[in-house]
């Protein structure tokens, strides 16, 4: 079959990291053999390219064209009106997306399926234009997609339309299913199929290597009282992923180090914040790092802690039980479907600090065999998600082929 996927959250080589979540599931489906697709990935147009400009200014570097994987991926500009923004985009991006399908259509590709990716403003575009263009539509929802912006009247307008309009939809976890049900969605369209994750790219070897890498003490030193624990939290600096309650943990754990993996708006603050807390010593900002180097952290640190407020399915977990590394995460949305057995880590009793606290502490005085931790990632390859999207779409596929089964 041939597929259209469409999503503003996709990687590019300025942005290799953006919406990787999208780019994985999607590779792991064309390795299946039974499926082809081109990509459609706006990105908002800005006039001026440069670091000072943020992300606005990688928006402007991403180029118009390019082969990521074997994927041919196209980034056309798309309008974001200031202040207006949030309303006007499903607009604006559904006239871009329009106009770059048509003409993807007429250089000879002539796709069966568009595969969308985020609810708001993405699906609610791509439902408009597999209307206009009378093709079958598949909406994945991600997270804050369903569990935030439908909070605004209009959005949740749109969001439900779209839920009408589309053919599927695929929610990364039973929480969002539910959440998509109760804001009015049709139960028998919306399937879940969690994200899995890449067993070979994430490992458990080389640990002794990885915390030489990163400045830690090697495993001879493992029974060693002196040896310090060291957490990593790893993710985007804002405020919804919950880096200042793993720094203020810190203060409860005077013996723990805390490597931060990530870039963003909150990065001054929460330097500030391990300054007044008097634990800065004990705090490293890595900053914004591939994956293969993501890998040398979730091997070398001892946990991984995710304190969000909104996860769908937070790939982070995985990668780092993959690579041997138990969790302590905030019980949200689907992340107890993540974190459902001892193997895996700990659940925070409270998403504070000193829940945080509390859940190390209990990985602690339990620690977790890292093989068995590999062997929980194990149950999370993609081969079921990729079966799963495979019968989902050619059931949709059928149906519109026989009128009779689409109401069967």
């Amino acid at each position: 079959m041939k597929l259209l996927t469409f999503s503003t959250l996709y990687p590019s080589a300025v942005m290799p990291s953006h919406g990787i979540f999208v780019e994985t599931r999607l590779r792991h489906l064309i390795a299946s053999g039974q499926a082809e697709s081109r990509v459609i990935a706006p990105v908002p147009w800005f006039p001026l390219k440069g670091e000072r400009f943020g992300e606005y200014g990688k928006f402007a570097a991403t180029p118009a064209r390019e082969s990521r994987h074997g994927l041919d991926i196209t980034h056309p500009r798309f309008v974001r009106l200031p202040k207006v923004g949030m309303s006007s985009a499903p607009y604006t991006l559904a006239w871009t997306f329009l106009r770059a399908a048509r003409q993807l259509q007429a250089s000879g590709y002539d796709f069966d399926l568009i595969d969308a990716h985020y609810f708001y403003p993405d699906g609610v575009a791509a439902a408009m234009v597999a209307r206009a263009l009378n093709k079958p539509v598949v909406i994945t929802a991600r997270g804050t997609d369903i569990n935030l912006i439908p909070q605004h009247a209009f959005p949740r307008k749109l969001i439900l339309r779209a839920a009408g309009q589309a053919d599927a939809m695929i929610t990364v976890c039973e929480a969002l299913r539910e959440e998509l049900v109760a804001l009015g969605a049709d139960p028998a369209k919306v399937t879940a199929l969690r994200n899995g994750v890449d067993l070979t790219l994430f490992h458990p070897a080389g640990r002794d290597e990885a915390r030489a890498a990163l400045g830690l003490a090697v495993e001879p030193a493992a029974d060693s009282t002196t040896r310090r624990f060291t957490l990593a939290s790893v993710g985007h600096l804002i405020e919804r992923k919950g880096h200042e309650l793993v720094i203020g943990a810190l203060a409860e754990l005077p013996d723990v180090d805390l490597l931060i993996a990530g870039a963003g708006p909150e990065e001054g603050a929460l330097r500030r914040l391990a300054e007044s807390l008097g634990v800065a010593s004990r705090v490293r900002f890595l900053g914004a790092l591939p994956q293969a180097r993501l890998r040398e952290v979730y091997v070398g640190v001892d946990a991984l802690v995710l304190a969000s407020s909104r996860e769908g399915w937070a790939n982070v977990l995985l990668e780092a039980m993959a690579c041997g590394t138990p969790v302590a995460a905030s019980n949200v949305w689907g992340t107890p479907e993540v974190v459902a057995s001892p193997e895996a880590g700990e659940l925070m009793p409270a998403r504070t600090a000193a829940g945080v606290a509390e859940a190390v502490r209990r990985l602690r005085a339990s620690p977790r065999d890292r093989a068995a931790t590999r062997r929980y990632a194990e149950r999370f390859s993609w081969d079921a998600t990729t079966q799963g999207q495979l019968d989902l779409f050619h059931r949709i596929l059928a149906a519109r082929r026989s009128p009779e089964l689409r109401h069967a």
